[in-house]
């Protein structure tokens, strides 16, 4: 994301953003944990927005999209961004335990057993 933030500030977002179309995807991991500012979705909406049927894009998220309106900071915005993105997609919603969490639970419980 900073490398879009640095790009629009030196006017070169859009020269950035067609290098990045050299890619056949990109990933973009875990949107929506940390918050971003508003100038970062909007970079990012140009993103998705320039990729849409040209480029494939994963992204990984711990937020359904009925929450995504925090990380788009706006209605518009956020249904524009999710029409794009679940066009010609594949979902696949994993409810399942953090790997992250029973990892910790079962060094937890080793450490207490020694």
């Amino acid at each position: 994301m900073q490398d879009l933030l640095v790009a629009k500030r030196d006017l070169k977002l859009s020269r950035f953003i067609k290098r990045l179309a050299a890619f056949e995807g990109l990933i973009i991991d875990d949107l929506g944990y940390v918050q971003q500012s508003r100038e970062e979705m909007e970079v990012l909406f140009r993103l998705l927005a320039e990729r849409y049927e040209r480029g494939s894009v994963l992204i990984s998220s711990n937020l359904p999209f009925s929450k995504w309106e925090g990380i788009f900071k706006d209605p518009m915005t956020t249904a524009a961004a999710i029409d794009r993105l679940v066009h010609h997609c594949v979902i696949l919603e994993l409810n399942i335990p953090s790997y992250r969490v029973e990892q910790a639970k079962k060094a937890k419980t080793e450490a207490s057993a020694e």
